[in-house]
């Protein structure tokens, strides 16, 4: 009996604690329950914001773009730190908001802070909306940034030109790269916010300045600001280029332009290298690199210089005179006329019902073709282009490269007009007239060039009948490995010519020199040959020329090569409006001429190595 009283006692009490643990489990899940409808429902919300709103990022990191140096390793073009304003679309949630308070901040045109913010592009990526941000523009930002959601500032190099306007036709500018041009093969591995090159050498050699671009992904906090990094693709730097120009020289050519509207372009006939090229009025990359209003673009494609018109290789202009160096040429080879063929010039050539005026009203009497170039006589190039005819004559201009692109490494090359009878056919949709050939005999009519293509011919002549293409390269600096890779001059045409005709042309230019046209141009340091060119722009004139008004007068040409018996550089002048080639070109191609020599008799045998070898161990610091 005992021992079944303690069992059932035994039994009471387990089944006691088994209440108990029930009740327990009980209220631990009433807890639970408690606290996951706490958290579910009641902080649902709030907890799912914070879960969508810390998340991760990828923002772009803009690389480097690489420098520029002159042949003597002179910093042209470098990079400088700067505050660019991005905006991630993902974080914000009142766009229309966010652009009136980023105009009102940073006095932007609402217009362009929205066309900025819905331009096309991948939504996922920050655009950007403002670059070059002064010091006080960022702290704006930084002070509000609480109230601009997905709003950041990040450092980033921006193009600078120390130099300013100095070279700027040559160097060119660089921009955001447009919707349009986003759509192209070559720009499609870019997004908005990519800088490019719109000008230039910045253009043209885009894809070797331009450098990658690389990435970090960040983690942002609910309004879009960076919490921290989590991972990072670096981004690598553009190459280096190497420039054929040197800046001083450079510097003296747009000096000796000054106010002037025109083109000076200097080259070594060895080896096409450019050694200068100026083209006046110009631009200061520096601003045109930045973020222009429509209204401030408007007002620089509009000037009526046309600062953006590069006009060594795009301006188009009657030869004038300068023409006759070919024509000389061409007459001999055609057996137009010998060295000894002489025509009588009395001061005009009867043709028809008209009668051609030479420059010289008396006329220079009995001329062969070397007093033909030596005196610039029209009489004896007008006989010699009716004989000849407009086909030879487009011929041979041909062949010393008019007509065509000369392939120097500038975009948007002008190639002037050669005209001929099928030409005129296509572009006219007119007969060619007999009157128009002795036109064009001295380089009027319908006949166009441009300076870069006179700089070539003359440079053509100096070298003995072969022509380079002009270069403006000579150095690419790979930044991710080091090594500097020259590059070669590329010889494009070699005149099949007699023996004996460029000789004569090149005595009789340095005739001109000593004796004609261009005695202006002589030198006590050094050789010169030349040939002047005046280009008339209207035929209805009276007057003395200081009495005509400045756009109606002539164009002053000038091409020559220095020195005489050994070229080393080839030089044309061109100067709108500005008179006669004689007094007003030829004094600017003889003081360049002079300043190059004067500069290469200083300059140690290898200094232009060693420039480069400390530019390329030295450069990565203008970079910074």
């Amino acid at each position: 009996m005992a021992t079944a009283g303690l069992h059932d006692s035994e039994l009471g009490e387990l089944q006691r604690r088994l209440i108990i643990l029930r009740v327990g489990l009980l209220l631990v899940m009433a807890l639970l329950g408690l606290q996951l409808w706490n958290l579910q429902i009641r902080e649902g919300p709030r907890y799912r914001d914070l879960s969508e709103n810390n998340r991760t990022r990828t923002v772009i990191m803009e690389p480097a773009r690489g420098l520029i140096y002159d042949r003597n390793g002179v910093l042209l073009a470098n990079n400088v730190p700067s505050f660019t304003l991005y905006v991630s679309l993902e974080d914000v949630k009142d766009r229309e908001l966010l652009i009136t308070q980023l105009s009102s901040i940073l006095g932007l045109e609402e217009e362009l802070v929205r066309k900025k913010l819905t331009a096309r592009g991948n939504k996922q990526l920050p655009r950007k909306v403002k670059d070059r941000l002064t010091l006080r523009e960022a702290t704006l930002v930084e002070s509000h940034r609480l109230d601009l959601p997905g709003v950041m500032v990040q450092v980033e190099s921006q193009r600078n030109y120390p130099g300013g306007v100095t070279a700027s036709h040559l160097l060119g500018y660089v921009g955001e790269v447009s919707p349009d041009q986003l759509e192209k093969p070559e720009f499609a591995d870019l997004h908005q916010g990519s800088i490019v090159g719109q000008y230039g050498v910045e253009k043209f050699f885009d894809r070797l300045v331009r450098g990658q671009a690389g990435q970090k992904s960040i983690e942002v906090d609910a309004v879009g600001h960076e919490k921290r990094t989590v991972v990072v693709e670096e981004p690598h730097s553009g190459d280096n280029l190497y420039l054929t120009i040197d800046s001083r020289l450079q510097k003296v050519a747009e000096t000796l332009l000054g106010d002037e509207t025109g083109a000076i372009v200097a080259l070594d006939p060895r080896t096409g290298d450019v050694l200068a090229m100026a083209s006046r009025p110009g631009f200061d990359p520096n601003i045109l690199s930045r973020e222009l209003t429509s209204k401030q673009w408007a007002e620089i494609v509009q000037d009526e210089g046309r600062p953006l018109n590069n006009r060594a290789s795009q301006g188009q202009y009657p030869p004038g005179s300068v023409f006759k160096v070919m024509m000389a040429a061409a007459a001999l080879e055609t057996n137009t006329v010998t060295p000894s063929t002489t025509i009588h010039c009395n001061g005009g050539y009867q043709f028809g019902r008209r009668l051609y005026h030479d420059w010289k009203a008396g006329g220079h009497g009995s001329v062969d073709l070397r007093r033909a170039l030596v005196q610039s006589c029209d009489v004896y190039f007008y006989t010699v282009g009716q004989r000849m005819g407009i086909e030879a004559m487009a011929s041979y201009a041909h062949q010393f490269g008019l007509g065509e692109e000369t392939g120097i490494e500038l975009p948007s090359e002008r190639i002037g007009i050669v005209p001929s009878e099928a030409w005129k056919r296509k572009a006219k949709n007119e007969p060619w007239l007999p009157g128009e050939t002795i036109s064009a005999s001295i380089g009027q009519g319908y006949v166009n060039v441009t300076p870069l293509q006179m700089a070539s011919l003359i440079g053509t002549v100096a070298n003995n009948g072969v022509t380079y293409r002009p270069r403006l390269v000579q150095a690419v600096m790979d930044r991710a490995t080091g090594e500097l890779k020259q590059r070669l001059a590329v010889s494009s045409r070699t005149l099949k010519l007699k023996p004996g005709t460029l000789p004569l042309i090149k005595e009789a230019l340095a005739g001109v020199v000593q004796e004609g046209t261009a005695t202006r141009a002589k030198s006590a340091l050094v050789t010169i040959a030349g040939k002047t060119g005046t280009a008339q722009m209207t035929a209805l004139r009276t007057g003395p020329e200081k009495d005509i008004p400045k756009k109606f007068r002539d164009h002053a040409w000038f091409v020559a090569f220095a020195p005489v018996d050994a070229p080393t550089i080839a030089v044309a002048v061109l100067g709108e409006h500005m008179g006669h080639g004689g007094s007003a070109a030829a004094p600017l191609a003889k003081e360049l001429i002079e300043t190059y020599v004067k500069l290469n008799i200083a300059a140690p045998p290898n200094a232009k190595d060693d420039a480069v070898s400390q530019a390329r161990d030295g450069g990565e610091q203008g970079a910074r």
